[in-house]
């Protein structure tokens, strides 16, 4: 099943194909795999990020900018080309198939900056944002907070207002990307006498020594992609608190809800990938005519394609003028569900070898081992799968809302 989106999307596909075409740089597609699923937590982060040190990503990543393909859903006046979601995900589809990365600025590109967007001053809109876009500022996420589990409204980081500026200082935890950051977007809490969602403040901060230091944590698979923060008097100008003080929760929202959107149209090909990858290993296991494991990967195909067919959902509603609603959270339970059951059939094919870490430095995971270790946190981060299931259950489905334990 495909989409008909009319003669002007298929004209832009056409010209998006011929464009990567004539620009890609020669090697470029080689240089890594830049299609493949990548689990937080594995060890394909730094395959991919060694690559992009290449001249040759970096001729590519200088071409885009010229084109204004870095962050082009933005709009036109803040560096994009103020792209609909219908065209990204056209672009998405054009640079998956020609094997190139599309170069994206991470959590800068994808949260932060739709966030000052929507609730920036004209000053903050054009500070911030060009340092997204050049690559300037990297940005981590600031929300989870030990002790605090799913409880965002809960923080405990405190903002302190002293004169022009705001003295930050707490702790922040399951920071993916820290090593790679040199800015943080934290929730704060700058009121300590206004309830719990008032007194929150939205802050963009440093984050490098000696205000900021961070601890990795080492993880099932013995990567470490997860950080603790330790924040120390971090002084920054109130101008850096985005949607004005005590107003982070609005500000917060429009972070998370633009958090599950993303490549959505395209996901399932990364795991599409995967999945025929599992099947050539249990050819070579000899385990492609058991029975039981012909179950195990007609379902893992199930999953890809529902995976795929929900992506084409989200496509037509944005093709309908549609925001991503509650909705939304069907993509992170599909993915994440999936995933975590794909690692576990893959150590059943591999057999007793699965129990044995590789020689090697640090006793790496092989590919099938890094997947049934790392997949299992899916569930957990961005909201875990029971959180999920509320969201669709109450919000998406209108049924009763869960209940409560008294208090």
């Amino acid at each position: 099943m495909d989409l008909d989106l009319g003669p002007e999307i298929a004209q832009f596909r056409t010209r998006t194909r011929d464009w990567i075409a004539a620009n890609a740089p020669d090697g470029l597609s080689e240089l890594a795999d830049w299609n493949m699923a990548v689990t937080a937590g594995g060890y394909r982060g730094e395959e991919l990020a060694i690559a992009a040190r290449d001249p040759r990503y970096r001729e590519w990543e200088s071409r885009l900018s010229q084109a204004r393909l870095i962050c082009p859903q933005w709009p036109a006046e803040y560096g994009g080309q103020g792209m609909d979601g219908v065209r990204l995900a056209v672009l998405n589809e054009e640079f998956h198939a020609a094997g190139v990365p599309r170069v994206r600025r991470g959590m800068g590109e994808s949260l932060v900056g739709p966030s000052i967007i929507v609730h920036g001053t004209d000053e903050q809109r054009a500070f911030f944002l060009p340092r997204i876009i050049t690559g300037e500022d990297a940005y981590c996420q600031g929300f989870s907070e030990p002790d605090h589990g799913s409880d965002l409204a809960g923080v405990e980081t405190k903002a302190e207002v002293d004169g022009d500026e705001v003295v930050v200082t707490g702790t922040k935890v399951w920071t993916s990307g820290a090593a790679r950051a040199n800015m943080m977007f934290a929730l704060c809490r700058s009121d300590l006498d206004a309830p719990k969602h008032a007194g929150l403040s939205y802050i963009l901060f440093p984050f490098k020594p000696p205000g900021v230091t961070y601890q990795p944590i080492k993880q099932l698979s013995g990567a470490s992609e997860f950080c603790q923060d330790f924040i120390n008097g971090v002084r920054v100008p109130l101008f850096n608190v985005i949607g004005g003080l005590n107003n982070g929760w609005k500000v917060a929202m429009t972070t998370l809800s633009h958090e599950r959107g993303g490549a959505v149209t395209v996901q399932h090909l990364g795991f599409e990938r995967e999945f025929w990858e599992l099947v050539e290993t249990a050819r070579k296991h000899a385990k492609n005519t058991d029975p039981l494991v012909r179950q195990d990967l007609a379902r893992a195909y199930t999953g890809v394609q529902m995976m795929r067919f929900n992506g084409l959902r989200t496509l037509a509603q944005t093709a309908q003028g549609q925001s991503p609603g509650p909705e939304s959270s069907i993509t992170k339970l599909l993915w994440s569900e999936y995933h975590k059951k794909l690692g576990e059939v893959a150590i059943g094919i591999v057999g007793t070898d699965a129990l044995i870490r590789p020689d090697g430095p640090n006793y790496p995971t092989t590919e099938w081992q890094n997947v049934f270790l790392s997949a299992r946190a899916g569930t957990i981060y961005s909201g875990t799968s029971e959180i999920q299931r509320n969201i669709i259950a109450e919000r998406a489905l209108g049924l009763p809302k869960e209940p409560r334990a008294a208090s």
